[in-house]
């Protein structure tokens, strides 16, 4: 099976890499894209060409999005033979919808603190790591649209972290249920579980 993993905003193809090694483990071909989030210059049409110039020609693929990653999957949908789409702790995208809208679209209402929001359940050494190896997320993408006209016809799930911060478990039940149809998948961990287990989330993505 081939899957095409797709980052979070200000992310890199390295917060994939623990589920990369072990889908690649498995027998699969993964293909863990870096998106140009640093560029100013570059939004949404580029974060879909990026995705497609990184794929080959042929087989069906799984596409997997995580966080903001959701609008550029959804669109990348629309233009590879695509076997499943997978949400993975993923903004759920309408059609035509903007980034910057969609926060108050679902009525998000952020609460923070001094908390890591993204890696509090990682070990230190680990956690400092995945911030180091996190990149500048430019507003480039976040007033284009995605450029659907309908969800994209395909076999999705979408499954959430139970201890995510960020996107808290009860936003993301509804949230799903809304726009999809149906309840998320759930898993342990936070924000990102492809870090913190990653033999979770292979088995979830082969299942």
């Amino acid at each position: 099976m081939r899957f095409v993993l797709i980052p979070g905003g200000g992310c890199t193809s390295w917060h994939w890499h623990p589920v990369t090694d072990e889908l690649r483990r498995r027998g699969h071909e993964v293909i863990a894209v870096d998106l140009p989030c640093d560029d100013p210059s570059a939004g949404l049409p580029e974060y879909v060409e990026t995705v497609l110039d990184a794929v080959p020609d042929g087989d069906e693929v799984v596409v997997t999005a995580h966080s903001l990653g959701g609008f550029t999957g959804a669109m990348v949908c629309e233009r590879l033979p695509v076997r499943e789409f997978v949400l993975v702790a993923a903004m759920v995208p309408a059609p035509g919808e903007r980034i910057s809208d969609w926060w108050d679209n679902t009525g998000y209402d952020w609460v923070g603190d001094d908390t890591d929001t993204f890696f509090h359940d990682l070990p230190a050494d680990f956690a400092a790591e995945a911030r180091r190896q996190l990149r500048e997320q430019s507003d480039g993408p976040m007033d284009d649209p995605c450029a659907i006209e309908q969800w994209p016809d395909v076999r999705t799930r979408a499954v959430i972290g139970l201890d995510d911060l960020l996107f808290p478990a009860d936003f993301m039940r509804r949230v799903t249920r809304e726009r999809l149809g149906f309840a998320p998948d759930e898993v342990p961990g936070a924000h990102f579980p492809m870090l913190r287990h990653p033999l979770v989330l292979a088995d979830y993505l082969t299942s």
